[in-house]
């Protein structure tokens, strides 16, 4: 029976199925964009399975198919920056990163259905899981510096361990990847059809996971490499822009004008938080470096800005301040960060 008693929260339903707990993320019309009261509602099922023997695997997923989950409740964070100040709606945040790390540090194997959209904060949700499924619906993302911050939730990790430079080029575009590009990424495990999740929650419910998904054909993913040459990873950020600039290629060109329209002072802490995150030992020591650039952005006005123009006005106008990357005050960056 699916209800809302154990999460205390109508917008995270739960269910037992077997030795299956799930967690059905249940805000259709916004998407299940997460924000506390959703994150508060999946730790509270997670805190009670945690020592329930008949609960041996968790399974996060969504009520309805357009999205497993679109993204942090950006909207609220706006209305609590302008009210309060950067410092509570960091608080906020980082209240909500918690339970994506609470996910990831689970004891027991935790599933998840990243069918529909998955971007921002449902790769936090999603992402982390110790298996991780989407299907031919998925559209998986991290699109931070179109709106005025910076790949959060742990994705700078999943980013900084694609192969070779194209999660620095999905850092700084925001480019959307589809099912199997993000298998290939490493952003999910499994690609299944979406008219089979009913057959494999059944499974799930019946049986151990590892046997389960061990029953699943690898799927056959083309070689994949960065798509462009210019993002090599030893290069800095203007000699990338620069080559994308120049480039006759129509791919290159397409994201340099991505890259021109997002923040730029996003644009400069996206850079050095994959550079950051490949050194990182481990996904806390990421959501610690990802902190540090959300703080900092958060205290700027462009976040609040690009929240205006992307999602509220949508006259997909912002005035980012500065308006170059030549003008980013990229010591100030680089302090923060060498805190």
């Amino acid at each position: 029976m699916i209800e809302d008693v154990l999460s205390g929260t109508a917008c995270v339903r739960t269910a037992r199925r077997g030795h299956l707990g799930c967690i059905i993320l249940d805000k259709p019309k916004r998407l299940n964009a997460v924000d506390l009261e959703m994150a508060t509602g999946i730790e509270r099922a997670l805190t009670a399975w945690r020592d329930d023997p008949s609960v041996q695997a968790v399974l996060i997923e969504s009520s309805a198919p357009r999205a497993f989950c679109a993204g942090g409740d950006l909207k609220a964070i706006r209305d609590v920056l302008q009210a309060n100040g950067p410092d509570v709606a960091f608080d906020l945040m980082n209240r909500v990163y918690q339970t994506m790390l609470h996910i990831a540090q689970y004891a027991k194997p935790v599933v998840s259905f990243m069918d529909g959209i998955a971007m921002g904060g449902g790769v936090g949700l999603g992402g982390h899981a110790r298996y991780r499924v989407v299907t031919e619906r998925s559209i998986v993302a991290m699109p931070e510096t179109s709106i005025g911050l910076v790949p959060d939730a742990g994705g700078s990790w999943l980013l900084a361990r694609a192969p070779g430079g194209a999660g620095l080029r999905l850092a700084l575009t925001g480019g959307r990847m589809s099912g199997v590009e993000a298998v290939a990424m490493g952003f999910a495990d499994h690609l299944v059809p979406s008219d089979s999740l009913d057959d494999l929650r059944g499974l799930l419910a019946l049986r151990p996971v590892e046997d389960v998904f061990g029953l699943i054909a690898p799927l056959s993913l083309p070689e994949h490499a960065c798509a462009l040459e210019e993002y090599d990873p030893s290069a800095s950020l203007e000699q990338i822009v620069r080559g994308l600039e120049s480039s006759d290629q129509t791919v290159a060109k397409a994201d340099f004008l991505d890259i021109s329209r997002a923040c730029p002072t996003s644009i400069f802490a996206a850079w050095y938080g994959w550079q950051l995150a490949r050194r990182a030992g481990s996904l806390e020591e990421a959501f610690a470096i990802e902190g540090r650039l959300v703080r900092y952005m958060l205290q700027r006005s462009d976040f609040a800005e690009g929240v205006r123009a992307r999602l509220i006005d949508r006259d997909n106008a912002p005035l980012w301040q500065p308006a170059i990357l030549a003008a980013v005050d990229v010591a100030a960056l680089e302090a923060i960060l060498a805190a």
